[in-house]
């Protein structure tokens, strides 16, 4: 029997022994002074110590700062007679970093027993799971405003269209009568702020339509700065510094003019109008570690734009809601809480990434990170100063509200603009179409209709190479926006804009439309070499493919009127069975054709006929690529007599 128990004791104490060098997880023996007796092998696994190392050392040595006081309170329990603890704290490994551990502790014969579960990894895991629950909560929460303004948005700055053009046009009958024109400022201060209203809210969801350009941040600061003094009065000191150096960032330079000066106006509110504030723009660089610390936020170059003041501060509990909308520090009546959330939003729409940091009492300090661009800055901008100017031009407004048509139309006749107006887009494109002249479509861009307006703009364009396009809207949903920003090219006055704004805005693209058209114009003359014989200026049998009728009928004139023979088509397809019947000079040809490309086309007339002449007769800057280019020619669109004669006589043999 004795020879039996001992024999169970063995294997019992062989199987504690195997357990303690086998087991994963770590076990822990020490006094309740904290001094270590014995830890097993898996100390050695989990944190990288010896057992020489830990053995009469305090396991208080390894313990998180931050950790030790609830594992003092653990262990404390354990001496005043509780028999089990669970709890988790972190250790630091040899390596200086800390894993999570989860505890089981026990106190048995004036000694503590302890096993630990390293959940590092859970515990890590659990925290991304929460994080990326709570960033699908705030997008969806961005997502239901979004749409929730960007529904309201259309109709609630279509209204306020109708109210400032009318009260715009009003105000030219009642010069003269103070008192009227009292009321009407009164009125359209009231429409300002409501368009603001809607702008703020449009950019806290991200709806608004960002123009951005290349901009040097510094030379815009201190472009601001005699506006910013104006507004905060003199009460505040005003202090600008900008780095050396300063990198280009790509940014809507209007909006980030308005949310520097509501961080401005801001700041002064905070300082009750008396102290310093400092505007700073820098180069700076987030790395990994920061990016991981904060949500969408992506590593890399960032221009770095902070505006500090000292005033009152904010306390730590509430700085998580300053950029909710609606929210605000402020007594009620004195602000609508729209402010932060617009700057939030802007830069988030941006690229970008802010930052807030505020002391009680020390003041507040707003970051704004907007990505770097490598681009030169760009210096094109409409001078808000600039006079009010019309013009002899023709433009045709495009637009489904009828109050709105009604101002807008009245508005450009009164700047001396031929217009014509159009219910919605399929009318639009009809009027385009009749061969009207026309040098400007202004067109809203939510229609009714099956034809959405950025179609009918698109095929204006193709039928119109020379036609200046202008979109207007409240809100402009993805036709003409993509990634929170307008496609290149793309010009947009929002609305409500007033008289002066439009009269601008239209004058600068009519202007800008016309110096693009002579430029290209230029570029196409020079792209035509002189004639290369005197009977190039003979008679020539041409084969003319253009899909737009009104534009073939227009080139088949001229051709006549140059003294060639014009054989049309329509199509590719209807073009090549004509090469073979009978002897062809010259195609000039468009690029854009149903079907067959005129790319193809081009290079399958060069393959089977290589003497015939090719002119290119195209909106595009770019000549196809061809195994052989000789005797071709581009002739951009718009073009006039003398162009189409120096390209036939570039390209025209014999006949």
């Amino acid at each position: 029997m004795n020879e039996t128990l001992e024999q169970r004791v063995a294997e019992r104490t062989a199987d504690r022994d195997r357990m303690w060098r086998l087991s994963t997880d770590i076990m822990l023996v020490a006094d309740f002074e904290a001094k270590i007796t014995a830890v097993n092998p898996a100390w050695k696994t989990v944190f990288d110590w010896e057992e020489s190392e830990l053995i009469n050392r305090s396991f208080l040595d390894f313990i998180h700062p931050e950790d030790m006081a609830t594992t003092l309170a653990e262990v404390g329990k354990l001496s005043e007679g509780a028999t089990t603890l669970s709890f988790e704290n972190r250790y630091q490994a040899k390596d200086k970093s800390y894993r999570t551990i989860s505890w089981t502790a026990v106190p048995y014969d004036a000694s503590i027993h302890a096993v630990g579960r390293d959940v590092t990894e859970e515990r890590e895991a659990a925290i991304a799971l929460r994080n990326t629950e709570l960033a699908l909560q705030q997008a969806q929460k961005m997502e239901a405003i979004g749409n929730l303004t960007g529904g309201v948005a259309h109709d609630f700055n279509n209204l306020l269209q109708v109210v400032a053009g009318n009260l715009q046009l009003l105000s030219r009958d009642v010069i003269g009568n103070d008192k009227a024109q009292r009321k009407i400022t009164n009125a359209l201060a009231g429409v300002e702020r409501g368009a603001k209203l809607a702008a703020q809210l449009l950019a806290f969801g991200r709806r608004q339509a960002l123009d951005p350009r290349v901009v040097n941040a510094g030379r815009l600061i201190r472009g601001m700065d005699e506006m910013i003094r104006r507004t905060i009065g003199e009460g505040v000191e005003v202090e600008t510094v900008v780095s050396g150096g300063l990198w280009n960032t790509l940014v809507d330079p209007m909006q980030i003019e308005n949310a520097l000066l509501n961080l401005a106006i801001n700041a002064r509110d905070a300082m009750e109008g008396f102290g310093n504030l400092t505007i700073e723009a820098g180069n700076a660089y987030v790395d990994d570690a920061y990016a991981r610390q904060h949500q969408d936020v992506v590593p890399g170059q960032y221009v770095s734009i902070s505006v500090t003041d000292t005033g009152a501060g904010i306390p730590s509990d509430l700085l998580d809601k300053v950029f909710e909308p609606f929210y605000s520090t402020k007594p009620e009546g004195k602000g609508t809480g729209l402010g932060l959330s617009m700057v939030y939003g802007f830069v988030r729409q941006s690229g970008g990434h802010v930052k807030i940091y505020s002391e009680v009492g020390h003041g507040t300090t707003v970051k704004m990170y907007l990505p770097r661009s490598l681009q030169q800055e760009d210096l094109q901008v409409i001078d808000p100063h600039a006079p009010v100017e019309g013009g002899p031009e023709t433009i045709l407004v495009a637009e489904d509200d009828e109050g709105v048509r009604t101002t807008v139309v009245e508005m450009l006749q009164e700047l001396g603009y031929r217009v014509l107006k159009a219910g919605d887009a399929a009318a639009a494109l009809s009027v385009i179409e009749s061969g009207i002249h026309i040098d400007m479509l202004f067109t809203d861009v939510v229609m009714p209709g099956p034809l959405k307006s950025s179609e009918m703009a698109k095929k204006a364009k193709e039928r119109l190479p020379g036609l200046a396009v202008l979109f207007t809207s409240g809100y402009t949903e993805n036709s003409i926006v993509h990634g929170g920003r307008l496609d290149p090219g793309v010009q947009l006055l929002s609305k409500p804009y007033t008289r002066e704004a439009l009269a601008r805005k239209i004058r600068h693209v009519i202007d800008e439309t016309q110096k693009n058209a002579e430029r290209r114009k230029e570029t196409s003359i020079a792209a035509i070499p002189a004639p290369v014989s005197p009977a190039a200026s003979q008679a020539l049998r041409v084969v003319l493919v253009e899909d737009n009728a009104l534009i073939r009928m227009a080139t088949a004139d001229m051709l006549a009127e140059l003294g060639h023979e014009v054989i049309e088509a329509e199509s590719a397809e209807e073009a090549l069975p004509l090469f073979g019947s009978e002897p062809i000079d010259v195609l000039v040809t468009d690029l854009g054709l149903p079907g067959m490309s005129g790319d193809d086309f081009c290079r399958e007339v060069r393959k089977r006929w290589p003497e015939i002449g090719i002119v290119f007769a195209t909106g595009s800057e770019k000549k196809p690529e061809m195994d052989d280019s000789s005797r071709t020619v581009l002739l951009l669109k718009p073009h006039g007599l003398d162009e189409l004669k120096n390209a036939l006589d570039a390209v025209g043999g014999t006949s």
